[in-house]
């Protein structure tokens, strides 16, 4: 059996040590793969498992951090933000190349087109619009410290350390000069907020990185918790309103990053999902369009990574052919932007 990223004989080794309950793992086939961190289903004797390596090119230093991500999901099992149960983490790079965990399989779909939803009312898609807004305000409202993670990050001075972080993965990665990059660069430094209450944030919120049970339209988990931190959580919601797609936003279609699901009919727009946050959180977000600035440069980075990936030929999957031709569009949007805000 050959996986990309995986080891087989060494897994079915160390499962054996690690996690005997599971039974031998029989098959390992890759979910997702390539724009991230890689996820994989382990089909074992007696119950399946995920599995989440690093991605295998090269990628910013301390981002990827399975032991953090298994960190937060166990700190986050007892609370009301749904996530997988954890199972067991690996930091032996030994086993399969790289540090990795395993957590519950939790039946549920990541949904990042229309057609995926499948039949479904438009009240149903409208619920499910209001509860990706609520378990994110709940994954804000965490007391970090009573479950083990008030050293999990440090909330001050965060949008600084963001705005420095993600310019030093532009340079480690960019595959060309861009002027209107390093604008919005300037731009951005000049316009970084006041210190805003830190709270635990998920870093890459989006519909996709939740797993959604299809016959009812319910969000039966948040997974991809690898850019998790402590921080603003108005970053979160910024980043969350780049990835929405509003009907008309035609320009937003060719950006191929979290599909077209919320032009389903139903679906709130990206001003509704922004007030049931506010109603659902109580949170003050009049600097919301900075915010939301931010969000298209650090995904116009991330972007650019996995555009450098693809071109060195170190992505798993499809669809990374074009996706470097939304750089600009993103640097274009965030302009646009602080021009209005």
């Amino acid at each position: 059996m050959t996986v990309p990223g995986i080891d087989h004989p060494s897994l079915v080794a160390w499962m054996g040590r690690n996690v005997p309950d599971a039974g031998e793992p029989l098959s390992v086939s890759l979910i997702s793969g390539g724009r991230s961190n890689l996820t994989y289903l382990v089909e074992a004797r007696d119950r399946r498992l995920v599995l989440r390596r690093p991605p295998l090119g090269h990628v910013l230093p301390t981002a990827h951090d399975m032991r953090r991500e298994f960190r937060v999901i166990s700190a986050l099992a007892p609370t009301p933000v749904p996530v997988p149960g954890p199972v067991a983490f690996c930091a032996d790079e030994d086993v399969i190349g790289a540090p990795f965990y395993l957590m519950e399989y939790v039946a549920g779909a990541a949904v990042q087109n229309r057609e995926q939803l499948g039949d479904h009312t438009p009240e149903q898609a409208r619920r499910l619009s209001e509860r990706l807004a609520e378990v994110l305000a709940a994954i804000h409202a965490v007391d970090y410290r009573a479950v083990g993670l008030a050293d999990f990050g440090r909330p001050e001075g965060y949008m600084a350390r963001q705005l420095d972080r993600w310019c030093q993965q532009w340079e480690r990665s960019k595959t060309s000069e861009s002027p209107e990059y390093h604008r919005l660069v300037g731009r951005l430094r000049e316009r970084l907020p006041a210190e805003s209450a830190g709270t635990l944030v998920h870093g890459d919120y989006r519909l996709d990185n939740t797993l959604i049970r299809l016959g009812e339209l319910e969000i039966a988990a948040v997974v991809d918790w690898e850019m998790s931190t402590l921080g603003d959580p108005l970053a979160d919601l910024g980043l969350t309103l780049t990835y929405w797609h509003d009907a008309g936003d035609d320009e937003r279609a060719g950006i191929p990053v979290a599909g077209d699901v919320t032009v389903a009919p139903g679906f709130m727009n990206a001003s509704e999902f922004a007030s049931h946050y506010i109603k659902t959180s109580g949170r003050d977000i009049s600097d919301l369009g900075f915010y939301v600035a931010f969000g298209n440069f650090k995904l116009a980075v991330i972007v650019e990574g996995i555009h450098a990936r693809f071109r060195q030929g170190k992505t798993v999957g499809e669809g990374f052919d074009h996706i470097g031709s939304a750089v600009p569009t993103l640097i274009a949007r965030a302009h646009r932007m602080l021009d209005r805000h």
